[in-house]
């Protein structure tokens, strides 16, 4: 049968079929551990990336050596800051009197130097109050001649009423000598007109006498205190003249010190039309053109001394402890690139921070409070010969590091 048949068949299989050759996923070497864990050789990425970090580790280590030698040797005896801006104390042009403009000579980023003419204003006005200001001093001058030539004139009335009063004397003494006949020559017929020796027309002629002698002294009395208040009204005269030009010549009389300030303030106003640059500048924000009525205080255009600029470093309050004045500065400008060096002095520190002097100062009295870092701001004055080879504007970002190994 030939379910018989197969396990003789098997039986029968020669030992050649167990063969390395028959069975390929068999070993054939004599150490059994070899053939269960093989060898394997490391991976090469893995030894690649060991190196990569230990290089980078070196080039850290070595980076931080290098910073630690320039920090003690350089690093500490600069402080530095990007926060620096050029600046300059820029003149505003405002007009002292009022006009229509007739002339504009400049225009914006125009160069102009000391004394020029920038702007005149229509002079027809203050030309004619200058005239009107002179006649008015010519006539203050000739008021006063008249009182030094009142004055003259006063101390003649005043001799004149002495004499008045001489003259009364003399009439009240001779009035007094009438009064005294005629009182003896009426006593007299009054003694002799009880015998009946004198008429009655007599006696009465002497007593008319009398009373007209009496009234002739009364008279002279009255004139002389007519004369003594006609010299005190002279004199009184005299000494209000007196104290209008005592002590000083005509040119320093007060009138007419007073009439030549006048036409000094009208040849100041002339002069005042004409606008001119108080220095060397440039030219910007120009806000008048021609025909423009400009008014006292109007801001005509600025004058911006690009040749006097300075620079104001905003430095952290952490980096002033060693910053003085006069210590120099090295300084490049955003304009200009890190190859053109300025170099310059510490001028100043500011009385305050920028949030101290800010529109809306920062209110800390509160609650939700929270330490910011200040910025005090260090003037830094410029070497003006480095100012005219690389000029600077006003606004320009600056880099500034200043030496305070000298502090």
């Amino acid at each position: 049968m030939t379910l018989d048949a197969k396990p003789d068949q098997d039986d029968a299989m020669p030992d050649s079929a167990e063969t390395p050759d028959a069975f390929p996923d068999r070993t054939t070497t004599k150490d059994p551990s070899e053939a269960i864990f093989p060898e394997l050789p490391p991976p090469p990425a893995r030894s690649r990336r060991r190196r990569l970090f230990m290089l980078v580790g070196a080039v850290v280590v070595a980076a931080a050596i290098a910073w630690l030698i320039y920090w003690f040797a350089i690093g500490q005896n600069h402080v530095t800051t990007d926060n620096a801006y050029v600046n300059a104390d820029v003149a505003d042009i405002t007009p002292l009197v009022s006009g229509p403009v007739v002339r504009v000579n400049v225009v914006d980023t125009q160069a102009v130097k000391t004394g020029q003419v920038l702007v005149v204003i229509d002079d027809t006005d203050f030309r004619v109050a200058l005239m009107e200001a002179r006649a008015q001093l010519g006539q203050a001058r000739r008021r006063v001649e008249g009182y030094f030539a009142n004055d003259q004139a006063l101390a003649g009335q005043v001799a004149a009423r002495d004499a008045d009063i001489a003259k009364a004397d003399a009439q009240i003494a001779s009035a007094q000598s009438d009064l005294d006949r005629a009182q003896t020559e009426l006593a007299r017929r009054q003694r002799l007109a009880a015998s009946g020796a004198v008429s009655g027309d007599e006696l009465t002629q002497a007593q008319n006498q009398f009373a007209t002698a009496r009234a002739a002294l009364a008279s002279a009395r009255a004139g002389k205190v007519l004369a003594a208040a006609n010299r005190g009204a002279a004199v009184g005269s005299k000494g209000v003249n007196s104290a209008l030009i005592v002590g000083s010549p005509v040119d320093e009389n007060p009138e007419v010190m007073a009439a030549e300030a006048n036409v000094r303030t009208a040849q100041l106003n002339l002069d005042r039309t004409v606008l001119t640059a108080p220095f060397d500048g440039v030219v910007a924000k120009k806000q008048v053109a021609l025909g423009q009525r400009a008014q006292v205080g109007q801001t005509l255009m600025s004058i911006v001394p690009v040749s006097k600029v300075y620079v104001d470093a905003n430095f952290k309050e952490v980096q002033l402890h060693k910053v003085r004045i006069g210590q120099p500065v090295t300084l490049t400008s955003d304009l200009y690139g890190g190859g053109v060096k300025f170099h310059g002095v510490v001028a100043g520190l500011a009385g305050g921070t920028g949030a101290a002097f800010s529109l809306i100062p920062a209110q800390n009295a509160t609650g939700n409070w929270i330490k910011v870092v200040q910025r005090l701001p260090v003037r830094v004055t410029l070497d003006p010969g480095e100012l005219a080879r690389h000029p600077l504007r006003v606004g320009l970002s600056m880099n500034a590091d200043i030496d305070v190994s000298s502090h």
